[in-house]
């Protein structure tokens, strides 16, 4: 979801009119998958690249997360949405941990769509993490390291019980990844928009999912063996 802070620059907004507008934006969003019958939206709040931002603007995004939190909770409960939380936990407040943990606590039953936010994450620390637990298994001798596999990694990242990224949509005109869900992205069809995320609304969500059905999905294999199939 990118484009706050240029989005505030271009309509002259103090510093985190952006992101409040940002958050805003979200919420058509949410409803419109859910309506749709999306199983899985994931959504980037906050990278562990963002705590190299400048304080104040962090410490404005903290309170935005826990005051989107309290505003989501209705949502769940009206869509039975599940809502969850991946990411390195350890370097947020306890405050705010415990709220993100009450959130997915009440949540945990939904049968709905599940709403991911990712705060304080990045790609490189989900596989590293994963990495570290394999590797403890090994050295405590219950795990072989020839019996290490590409699913056996996969099940201890985050997000792990949902299936593979189908899309991946960027908004505010850059082009590339940015440490998002690199291992689950790995076949996902990729989007970007130059719209700057506050803009970003349903009709062009919707012209991207008619794109998206129109793909060829060959995973690997021939056109004619998905012919076949």
């Amino acid at each position: 979801m990118d484009g706050n802070n240029r989005y505030a620059k271009v309509h002259h907004l103090p510093m985190g009119g952006g992101h409040l507008a940002g958050k805003d934006s979200l919420d058509p969003i949410v409803e419109h998958c859910a309506r749709l019958g999306v199983e899985a939206l994931t959504v980037f709040a906050f990278s562990s690249e963002n705590w190299q931002r400048p304080a104040d603007e962090v410490a404005l995004l903290m309170q935005l997360l826990a005051q989107s939190i309290h505003e989501q909770l209705p949502r769940m409960q009206r869509y039975g949405m599940q809502l969850r939380f991946i990411g390195n936990r350890a370097l947020l407040s306890s405050k705010l941990r415990a709220l993100m943990a009450d959130a997915e606590r009440q949540t945990a039953a939904h049968p709905g769509m599940v709403l991911s936010i990712a705060v304080s994450y990045g790609g490189q620390w989900d596989i590293t993490q994963a990495c570290q637990t394999l590797a403890q298994q090994v050295q405590a001798g219950t795990l072989k390291p020839d019996d290490i596999t590409p699913e056996r990694l996969a099940a201890h990242l985050e997000l792990a019980d949902l299936p593979a990224v189908d899309m991946l949509i960027r908004t505010g005109g850059d082009y590339r990844i940015s440490n998002f869900l690199l291992w689950q992205c790995a076949y996902a069809e990729l989007f970007f928009s130059e719209t700057l995320w506050p803009d970003f609304g349903i009709r062009e969500l919707d012209a991207m999912l008619a794109d998206f059905a129109t793909r060829e999905r060959r995973f690997g294999k021939t056109s004619e063996q998905i012919a076949v199939n």
